[in-house]
């Protein structure tokens, strides 16, 4: 019985060693060396100066901005997760009339059956970088009026940084608000 115990004692810190410890880093060095931008978590720099991951979205406000989704966790990466309420909940169903309402006000125009969804609702994660197109080109418009620009420009803009599906079927097409921002600060301060 006691060299059972031993033998599996023995056998738990060898798999511990393996997958816990030597795996783990086996694959981060890997991931370094094949790809160092993704494995040091996409990080867009301007000027050396860290303005956030692409893989993370994050809040931006004012009529001068394109806008994500809305967060569950108010855009903090470390409480990533959605609010779990159910379609039935009363409070999710407010936050969401909340949200076409602020959609309304800040894109004068629209009706509400053209707004997309993630304009109104949060992700799972709560992070999510990326908004449809139909989302960017419902506030090129706005974007236009607020940065001086002419509404073809700010169309051209969005077209140029849309994100195509992985492999050309994965996914639907896509913008990341954050490249998308950058390149709108690009285009007005030129």
């Amino acid at each position: 019985m006691a060299n059972n115990i031993w033998k599996s004692l023995k056998l738990t810190l060898i798999f511990m060693c393996i997958l816990g410890i030597i795996y783990p880093v086996l694959m981060a060095l890997v991931a370094r060396s094949i790809f160092p931008y993704q494995a040091n978590g996409s990080i867009i720099y301007i000027n050396g100066v860290p303005v956030g991951s692409e893989l993370i979205g994050q809040k931006f406000t004012g009529n001068r901005w394109f806008h994500g989704r809305p967060s569950a966790v108010d855009y903090n990466p470390l409480k990533s997760g959605g609010s779990n309420l159910a379609l039935s909940n009363l409070i999710f169903k407010a936050k969401v009339e909340k949200d076409i309402e602020r959609v309304l006000k800040e894109n004068p125009g629209i009706r509400k059956k053209d707004i997309p969804v993630e304009l109104v609702t949060a992700s799972a994660s709560g992070l999510d970088p990326d908004i449809s197109v139909d989302a960017a080109y419902l506030q090129a418009k706005r974007i236009a009026q607020a940065n001086g620009l002419k509404y073809q420009e700010v169309k051209d803009l969005i077209d140029r940084n849309i994100e195509k599906s992985a492999l050309g079927l994965f996914g639907q097409p896509r913008v990341n608000v954050l490249k998308l921002n950058l390149a709108l600060y690009d285009l007005v301060h030129r």
